[in-house]
């Protein structure tokens, strides 16, 4: 395995689901210290962030991370929950919560808020998870906090609803 040194924030040029592969990749590596780990996981959405998240969001982050810093807050505090158990493109975040028996209630209390309280209930989802150990394509995570766009909210909200009810009427059966 190669030793390469991670892209800085600098060089990035990434889309979102490289963002989000490498930067779950450093938080669930063994190389990533344990008390910045530990710092994100205490981070609070209604709270300043720790210097270690600063640290994180420089080296790591894209270069327009501050206009989005609440959300990008919650997603890094949410993998360091879910660590090493954080990311996998092939397990759609409805699927994962269907096949969990997450509650129906909760969901739509979740894909019906926006803001604050829906960091807080992203945060309360990943707990949730990482409790189970399920790892989860968090590129759909990542949406719930950072897609601004309506039409393209609503398309997420349809896809996490779509993939959860398929798979919940499977466990039903």
């Amino acid at each position: 395995m190669q030793n390469a040194q991670p892209e800085t924030a600098e060089q990035c040029t990434d889309s979102l689901p490289a963002i989000i592969g490498r930067i779950s990749g450093v938080i669930a590596s063994e190389q990533f210290p344990n008390s910045d780990r530990a710092a994100l996981k205490r981070m609070s959405p209604n709270k300043e962030p720790p210097l270690s998240f600063y640290r994180f969001a420089f080296r790591h982050l894209p270069p327009n991370w501050q206009t989005r810093r609440e959300a990008w807050q919650a997603l890094l505090s949410g993998m360091a929950l879910m660590s090493p158990h954080i990311h996998r493109p092939d397990r759609p975040l409805g699927r994962v919560l269907a096949e969990e028996l997450y509650s129906e209630a909760r969901l739509e209390r979740l894909l019906g808020t926006e803001g604050e309280p829906r960091r807080t209930l992203v945060l309360r989802m990943v707990r949730f998870l990482a409790a189970r150990k399920q790892p989860v394509n968090w590129l759909n995570i990542a949406g719930l906090l950072l897609i601004t766009d309506t039409d393209k909210r609503e398309k997420l909200h349809m896809q996490i609803a779509t993939d959860y009810y398929k798979n919940l009427k499977d466990k039903e059966q």
